[in-house]
């Protein structure tokens, strides 16, 4: 698959959106992912030693509505046909969508503390959950939406450097360029008392994935893609 196809588009999208949620749920919801469960695992670690400033119960709520999340997008999957790929994909990041904007609104009316905060770290959790549970279907490299460690890791082991071909190089540049490009405002955001309308933003831009993109039913699902620069 290209990097410029329309799938592919969408995909580095929503990489972006994760840094806005990355970026929300960490600085602004008590040191708690909601897209990174890496992450919230050595977190509930660091809280059982006694770490200060991580919360067990956060992390906790985070990792229980991320798994409940993955196996509602695991049953999306199998209730819908392969045929039907472009709608499933579709209806999954609509729901993402209206996931973030019901986290917003909560903030709106309290501030993300108590039960407010469990609320939202549950919310935006179940909606990653049910996005990683349909991105690894897709089986394309390099494009988790999520997590880059393996991005990284591909990124200088098959470099020209040390003797790679290089395959996929442009397609991990982007991913972690995009990840960034939503981490920095979405800090900045949170920083300035704005979480959410951090999170207004990130339904609008998954809202705008679902509405703008067109092209998904190429190739069968979970195909292996072709390389691309």
């Amino acid at each position: 698959m290209q990097d410029r196809h329309p799938l592919a588009l969408a995909l580095f999208g929503l990489t972006l959106v994760s840094g806005l949620i990355d970026a929300v749920s960490y600085l602004g919801l008590g040191h708690v992912f909601t897209a990174n469960m890496t992450g919230n695992v050595v977190v509930i670690a660091f809280a059982l030693a006694g770490a200060p400033g991580f919360s067990v119960a956060g992390s906790l709520t985070s990792l229980a509505a991320f798994l409940l999340g993955a196996g509602a997008g695991g049953r999306i999957a199998v209730r819908w046909s392969a045929g039907r790929r472009p709608a499933r994909l579709r209806a999954v990041f609509g729901l993402e969508a209206a996931l973030y904007g019901a986290a917003a609104a909560v903030l709106f009316v309290r501030p993300p503390e108590g039960a407010a905060q469990y609320a939202v770290t549950a919310l935006l959790a179940l909606a990653m959950g049910m996005r990683n549970a349909t991105v690894r279907g897709l089986g394309i490299p390099d494009l988790t939406t999520t997590v880059l460690t393996l991005t990284l890791t591909g990124l200088a082991a098959d470099s020209r450097l040390v003797g790679g071909t290089a395959t996929r190089q442009r397609r991990r540049i982007l991913s972690v360029a995009t990840m960034l490009a939503g981490a920095a405002p979405g800090a900045v955001l949170v920083l300035h008392g704005r979480i959410a309308w951090a999170l207004v933003v990130c339904a609008v831009l998954v809202g705008a994935t679902v509405l703008l993109h067109r092209g998904w039913d190429d190739g069968p699902a979970g195909s292996a893609p072709g390389p691309s620069a």
